[in-house]
């Protein structure tokens, strides 16, 4: 079996060992490890079984750094529309939500009306927990329910 073996000089060495231990991204620390065990000589099969992955990952892997180096290490842009809100709309929605509680509904509504902004419900809530908000349903009576639980039971007097 031939071992494709990747050269690493010092410093790429010390950065890839860097991101190893110190990336704040998981999959970049993953390809970073990836290519030092090449580097140190480990075939693709054996760097594959130690990540779980497949071995035409780590081949994969191996031709982005011959082609880009550390370049190929951070994930690429992906494809998709650009989001709808700017900075801008951010910022007022921010605004709106800490000066009051809201519905994502009149969020929605009140985005299209003063901006002139539409978009869908589940998109406004993905990019408010993108913004690292939370939420919960809202409960519409705090009354007790009419009718008693089957786990009740009644007192014998």
């Amino acid at each position: 079996m031939r071992v494709v073996r990747v050269e690493l000089t010092d410093t790429d060495r010390e950065l890839l060992q860097i991101i190893v231990k110190k990336g704040s991204d998981w999959r970049e620390r993953e390809r970073a490890q990836a290519i030092l065990l090449l580097a140190e000589g480990h075939t693709t099969f054996e760097v594959a079984e130690k990540q779980g992955v497949l071995p035409e990952t780590i081949r994969e892997r191996r031709r982005k750094w011959f082609k880009a180096g550390l370049a190929s290490l951070p994930d690429q842009p992906r494809s998709g529309a650009p989001s709808k809100l700017s900075d801008e709309h951010r910022a007022r929605l921010k605004a709106w939500i800490e000066a009051e509680p809201l519905t994502c509904r009149f969020l929605v509504d009140r985005l299209e009306t003063e901006c002139g902004i539409r978009l869908s419900a589940n998109t406004l809530r993905n990019e408010l927990k993108r913004m690292g908000y939370v939420w919960k349903r809202t409960r519409y009576s705090l009354k007790k329910s009419a009718t008693p639980s089957a786990s009740h039971k009644p007192s014998a007097t």
